[in-house]
Parts: structure tokens; C-alpha cells; sequence
């Protein structure tokens, strides 16, 4: 088999500089990037056609024994891989019709700040000097959880002197030393799963876990244990807002222990971040729309009764001035207010439309889940 005209790392070099945020490699086609958003999938016209050969040709040397055996018996296997000073790429390699396909992931090598994300104040001011409890950032895939994850572990490996553990499926963000120690392990190489992993870490005087995803109930209920014995534990899940996030932790346990879950969750919950990226007015990328639950006294109140989860988002939206959350229709007008998303596509996101255009006009409808 010729050689190939490009190499991984030539891949990761060219992402990089052109701001990719995804790279599909598929038999029959050139290599497949995406840029900027969900619509925007180019293949530059340099590049030559893979086919399945040359796809795993382009991971040798990269993937381990144990992952080329999962692949085999499995059909997919995913990892990250990186060179330093350049970026890092979490990686699906899979079979399907069309052969061996990979679809990865572009991570930069260095971790974003809270800042630099443009994320609410209270993810800096409030969330990352929780010392113990449970904080979740939730929103569908490709919705940035895994770097404000990162960037939220990071905040604290900047100002704190502790331990910093995490279990990821794969390891994306590198994290290195600053004012704390980090360990950072990976299931599937470094811990056979998340609920292993979690178990371990507790008798590795950790002060801050990071759980990459709390992905069932045994995941969920050792968190929530990490969560009561004094840690920080820092995890997300695929939900789209908090009052969805409450029920999902919720509902995975039985009837008869929904009860003491709302109670573990009461006690232990300190924050969930959900958030959903929107495509700027200017065309430069997306922002995040960030609705931000922290646990006061009226959340709590609402979380131990059943028939009160619907009015979490308006507290979500009473409390903003006081605590610094916001609900998503909040944010959303935020980020319209500052010009970086356009009148239309607020519109399009928003929960309450009718009320946003209302208050866009200056009317307040007097809607306690408005936006203000």
C-alpha cells in the first residue's frame, strides 16, 4: 500500500490552524472538517480519497492492543490521542458499511478559562469555590460540557492547593499542575469503568473528582456518596435544563428510593449548569446559552416535592439578581442585548417566545419565568 499524502499529525496541525471542530475520515471520500457550525462540512480539494485501509493505517502507532481488540470484537473503540504544544483529538474509530471510519473530535492543547468561554459570572465567583457537593453541566452533545468541565477544573487547579482526580471516557484536556496535583486516568486503560474508577478515588485523598459522565444509577449513586463524604465532585449529563437534569438522577432509581434520592440530592446538589451553543451574528463560531440552577434554600424546598419541579425555572429566573442564575431565556437575551446573536435566532431558542419579543420591545409581561 503507498504511503499516505498526510499523517495524523498533519491532520491535527491543519485543524488547528483553520478552527475545525470535527474531522471525518470515511472510506471512498477525502478527509470531511467541519467549521464554524452544524451546516458546515468542506473537504478541502488537496486532499486524496482515504479508503478503509488508509483509515487504520492512520491510527497505527497510536491505538493500543486492548483498543484494536475492542474494535475487533466490538466494532468501535474510542480514545484520545494528542502531540503537545499542538492540540488533542478524542476519537471514535468504528466499523460500518463503508469500512473502518473515524470521526475525532478537535480539543486544543491549551484548556479555555471561564472567560474565555464567555460563561456566566457565577461559574467563577460561586461554583468553582464549592468545596464539597455535587455540580452538573448538562446539554446535548457537541454542546461544549467537556470544556467547561475542563474549564472549570482548571479555575480551581489555578487557585487552590489540592487534589484534582478525574475519570474520563476518553481523556480530552490534558490538565497540568498549577497550584494543585492532578490525576488524570482514563476508563478503559487506566480503570475498568466509571463506577471502578469512582470507588478507587476514594481512597486516593482526593478533594475534587471529576467524573467525565454520570452515564447510570451505579455511576450516579457512588457520585452522590463521593458528594456527601465531603468532596467536590464535578460531572455532566445529557439533559437539556436543570429541571430535566433533577428528574433524570432522579427516575433512575426505583419508586421506593425516589424519596431519599431527592434527599441525597437536596443535601448534596450545589449547582447545574445547562447550556446550548448558538450561532453568533457575525458568523465567527457560536456562544453558549447558559442557564445556571444554584442550590438555594427555594430550590431546595421545590427539589424534595414531586409536583413542585415546574416551578424550578421560575425560581431559576427570580433569582438572578440575588445569586447570579439565570434561566436560558435570560441568557439568551443577554447575549442578544451584547450583539452577539441576532434578534431572530433568540427567537428560534428561546422558551417563551411571545414573552421575549414582549420584552425585546420594552413591555414586561410580569411573568416571573421571563426574561429580565
Amino acid at each position: 500500500m503507498p504511503d499516505l499524502p498526510f499523517t495524523l499529525t498533519e491532520i491535527l496541525k491543519f485543524s488547528m490552524s483553520q478552527g475545525v471542530s470535527d474531522i471525518h475520515l470515511k472510506p471512498g471520500r477525502p478527509p470531511i472538517f467541519r467549521r464554524g457550525g452544524p451546516m458546515d462540512l468542506v473537504s478541502p480539494k488537496n486532499m486524496s480519497v482515504l479508503d478503509s485501509d488508509d483509515v487504520m493505517k492512520l491510527f497505527e502507532g497510536v491505538i493500543q492492543e486492548h483498543q484494536r481488540v475492542q474494535l475487533r470484537e466490538r466494532g468501535q473503540v474510542d480514545f484520545g490521542w494528542g502531540e503537545t504544544g499542538i492540540g488533542r483529538l478524542r476519537a471514535s474509530l468504528f466499523r460500518s458499511r463503508a469500512g473502518t471510519q473515524a470521526v475525532m473530535r478537535v480539543v486544543p492543547s491549551q484548556i479555555p478559562t471561564l472567560a474565555d468561554l464567555n460563561l456566566p459570572k457565577a461559574l467563577t465567583t460561586t461554583i468553582a469555590n464549592e468545596r464539597r457537593g455535587l455540580v452538573l453541566v448538562t446539554g446535548t452533545t457537541g454542546s461544549g460540557k467537556t470544556t467547561t468541565l475542563a474549564a472549570l477544573a482548571d479555575q480551581i487547579n489555578r487557585v487552590r492547593s489540592c487534589h484534582i482526580l478525574t475519570i474520563e471516557d476518553p481523556i480530552e484536556y490534558v490538565i497540568e499542575d498549577r497550584r494543585s496535583v492532578v490525576t488524570q486516568r482514563e476508563v478503559g486503560t487506566d480503570t475498568v469503568s466509571f463506577p471502578d474508577g469512582l470507588r478507587s478515588a476514594l481512597r486516593q485523598d482526593p478533594d475534587v473528582i471529576v467524573v467525565g459522565e454520570m452515564r447510570d444509577r451505579e455511576t450516579m449513586e457512588v457520585g452522590l456518596h463521593a458528594a456527601e463524604t465531603g468532596h467536590l465532585v464535578l460531572s455532566t449529563l445529557h439533559t437539556i435544563d436543570a429541571r430535566e437534569t433533577l428528574t433524570r438522577v432522579i427516575s433512575v432509581f426505583e419508586q421506593g428510593e425516589q424519596g431519599h434520592a431527592r434527599l441525597q440530592l437536596a443535601e448534596t446538589l450545589r449547582a447545574v449548569v445547562s447550556q446550548r451553543l448558538v450561532p453568533r451574528q457575525d458568523g465567527q463560531g457560536r456562544v453558549p446559552a447558559v442557564e445556571v440552577m444554584l442550590v438555594t434554600a427555594r430550590i431546595r424546598d421545590l427539589l424534595m416535592e414531586p409536583e413542585a419541579m415546574d416551578e424550578i425555572a421560575d425560581a431559576i429566573g427570580a433569582g438572578q439578581a440575588q445569586y447570579g442564575m439565570q434561566t436560558f431565556d435570560q441568557s439568551l437575551m443577554g447575549l442578544y442585548r451584547d450583539g452577539w446573536i441576532s434578534y431572530d435566532e433568540a427567537i428560534s431558542q428561546c422558551t417563551n417566545p411571545a414573552d421575549f419579543a414582549l420584552r425585546c420591545k420594552g413591555i414586561g409581561s410580569g411573568s416571573p419565568d421571563a426574561t429580565r
